[in-house]
């Protein structure tokens, strides 16, 4: 798979993450999610989304560029568990 079709779908993979929540939001209350909680989504997925690119594209040892997935997609799992009900008590956190 050439680099820009990749991308291509990390992009595609990343508004159909976001159109989850916004088709919930028309048949339930439980998912309650204001214009910030989208863009900050978004820049949470984008950003994700483009550090594995850079991982992919630039780092050619197998273990080292399976070690840095890794460890981009565990913060990013850190990053939304704080958001969403606040684990680790920062100002930021959600609950």
């Amino acid at each position: 798979m050439t680099n820009n079709k990749r991308l291509f779908w990390f992009l595609i993979t990343v508004f159909i993450l976001l159109l989850i929540p916004l088709v919930s939001m028309q048949f339930s209350t439980e998912a309650d999610w204001s214009l910030q909680d989208f863009v900050v989504m978004g820049a949470l997925l984008l950003g994700t989304v483009l550090f594995l690119e850079v991982v992919l594209r630039n780092v050619s040892k197998r273990d080292i560029r399976i070690a840095l997935i890794a460890l981009i997609l565990v913060l990013f799992f850190l990053i939304w568990a704080e958001l969403a009900v606040g684990i680790f008590g920062t100002p930021f956190g959600g609950s």
